[in-house]
């Protein structure tokens, strides 16, 4: 590995501690704020292994959105923890203010970024250059169907086929109606997560321009993914399961859908919610060119007491090396790029998805990946927009309105 093996830089910035010696040892016991559901806990098993003489008091503070909640409250004059987990869609409120994070680029030098998928760091980097955290994986997106249900519908029912046949989301949508026609089911799940997250996610430009307007309202990108997502819905092919909903688990098992996202983190959800369906899955590439939903960062506050102990863990741990192990382990798709590109990853298969490429699949999708800039209110853009087409498939908004409805519940939710 390159910059991650570089030595730490003496006398970097430390908010206090115990005195200057416990902040500059590396085996100080650090504190680490992470999500729940994630796995952290085997992480930071995996980190003690290799260094045994290492002291972690691990934190699973709650939820993506409670876990930032936690840390924006921690920075205005809390006790900031010496490491912090980030998701992606939190994170570029915290972009903003990079004074409120160490810059790694002064632990790991300035090429830090090259170990990185370009876009993964660019989410993380402000706009004076500032480091403020490292990628710990992303969410290549894949889609996954019931190979069963397609054969028996007349459908082709092998991933390289498949992927040919939905090339375009016209296609997918003409695959839906001839799926439906033939069993008299939904052929996907719902239209906000399995559509749009996927077409809003293959854009060039998204809620901002790339000099930080927003125009979500005026970007005919968006407006056309959006309208994809309204096509599946007219065409009578979703179920209208909306991800997460009582139904959904039990949807996957029971064959009322077909077809559902599939980012590489939630393969595990899958197989956990239908183990009776174990062989009859397959995945395969989305419409489109590649995707992303998902990913985090690590980050070390300034005020951290023990920085130096915080960047042994990320040093370690986030390697192209480990980040290839931690994937052969959890399935947790690298954000590093020698990672991305390894025989480990590209050759990853799962005989519960009748052994699909999904290593390749979830790779070609990140390194295909449209670099766009995310601002600071493009969750809550992006939460307007999707309420909107839930609110569609429950009958309370006609298709025909569904984009205005997105438009003002986004003008409501920024005031």
């Amino acid at each position: 590995m390159g910059v991650l093996a570089l030595a730490l830089v003496a006398g970097c910035g430390s908010g206090g501690g115990d005195d200057s010696a416990a902040a500059g040892d590396p085996n100080a016991e650090f504190t680490f704020w992470s999500f729940t559901g994630i796995g952290a806990k085997d992480s930071v098993d995996e980190y003690l292994a290799k260094n045994p003489d290492a002291k972690v008091k691990l934190s699973e503070v709650g939820s993506t959105t409670e876990t930032a909640t936690a840390l924006t409250a921690a920075l205005a004059g809390g006790e900031v923890p010496d490491l912090v987990m980030i998701q992606g869609d939190d994170l570029p409120k915290f972009v903003e203010n990079p004074d409120n994070f160490i810059d790694l680029r002064t632990l790991g030098g300035d090429d830090l970024a090259d170990e990185y998928l370009d876009w993964a760091v660019g989410g993380a980097t402000a706009t004076n250059g500032s480091i403020v955290g490292v990628p710990t994986d992303v969410g290549g997106l894949g889609l996954a169907y019931r190979a069963d249900l397609f054969e028996a519908a007349g459908l082709p029912s092998d991933p390289t086929e498949v992927a040919a046949a939905w090339s375009t989301w016209d296609d997918f949508i003409a695959m839906g109606e001839t799926y439906t026609a033939a069993t008299g089911k939904p052929f996907v799940d719902n239209v906000e997560t399995s559509v749009f997250f996927s077409t809003v996610n293959q854009v060039t430009e998204k809620y901002y321009s790339d000099d930080g307007e927003i125009i979500y309202d005026t970007n005919p990108q968006v407006a056309d993914a959006f309208d994809v997502a309204v096509q599946t819905y007219d065409a009578g092919i979703s179920a209208n399961i909306a991800a997460w909903s009582s139904g959904w688990d039990p949807g996957k098992a029971n064959g009322s859908f077909a077809v559902t996202v599939a980012p590489s983190w939630i393969l595990s959800g899958i197989k956990t919610a239908a183990p009776d369906t174990a062989g009859d899955w397959r995945v395969t590439t989305v419409p489109g060119v590649g995707g992303n939903w998902g990913g985090s960062v690590i980050a070390i506050p300034a005020r951290a007491e023990h920085p130096e102990a915080a960047w042994e863990y990320i040093k370690t741990m986030m390697s192209a090396e480990a980040q290839t192990e931690h994937f052969q382990s959890t399935g947790t798709l690298p954000a590093a790029k020698e990672a991305l590109t390894s025989e480990a990853v590209l050759s990853y298969t799962d005989e519960f998805f009748g052994n699909s490429a999904l290593g390749q699949v979830m790779s070609d999708s990140v390194l295909d990946f449209n670099a766009y800039y995310n601002g600071p209110d493009t969750s809550a853009i992006g939460a307007g927009l999707l309420n909107a087409l839930v609110d569609m498939q429950n009958g309370n908004v006609a298709p025909d309105d569904a984009w205005d409805k997105g438009v003002q519940n986004v003008k409501d939710a920024l005031g």
